[in-house]
């Protein structure tokens, strides 16, 4: 049992470190297998576009690697970045219209960012120690009250994301124009 911790480590660092690249081939693979119609995409936009609006949200109040963020969806989710692209994954694959893509999209999603979860957090606790739990922990943390900033979403790069959803999305709907 000694050798499984070094080896979930070597898993998780990977997965963490190649959740983009792996993104784009699970994305590709989704696009092959989707099977999008009018109603799918009108029952899926919607919930992507929520999920995209909170990681650009989330984008606006951090500042990575700087200090422990508490403003804006800081204040209830430790993790907006990661619950935004949940929630567009769960869009595109309704969007898709197939139960084969949703399943690929969970698998990606679930593997991927329980991994950086794993992998952020040990690095929040290295670099800021009490802070970081305290934050955890739901308490007070003092930080810096900010207003969401459109500069600080794009020193993010916040804006590739919204750029790959739209060109996800049109991929799907000129998929649908297609196949009608």
């Amino acid at each position: 049992m000694a050798d499984a911790r070094p080896a979930e480590r070597g898993a998780t660092a990977f997965l963490a470190r190649w959740r983009v690249t792996l993104g784009f081939v699970a994305g590709a693979l989704a696009l092959w297998l989707a099977e999008p119609t009018a109603r799918t995409l009108a029952a899926g936009v919607p919930i992507a576009a929520a999920g995209e609006s909170l990681r650009l949200w989330a984008a606006g109040h951090l500042h990575k690697s700087r200090e422990v963020t508490s403003s804006g969806p800081y204040r209830w989710l430790a993790h907006p970045l990661y619950a935004g692209s949940s929630a567009i994954g769960a869009g595109i694959a309704i969007a898709a219209g197939s139960i084969v893509v949703a399943a690929v999209a969970a698998a990606y999603l679930t593997a991927t960012l329980t991994a950086a979860v794993r992998s952020e957090e040990a690095f929040l606790r290295r670099t800021f120690g009490d802070r970081y739990v305290e934050y955890r922990r739901g308490g007070e943390v003092e930080s810096e009250a900010r207003r969401f900033a459109w500069s600080q979403a794009i020193a993010n790069r916040e804006h590739r994301a919204i750029v790959g959803l739209l060109v996800a999305l049109a991929l799907l709907a000129l998929k649908a124009r297609l196949a009608a």
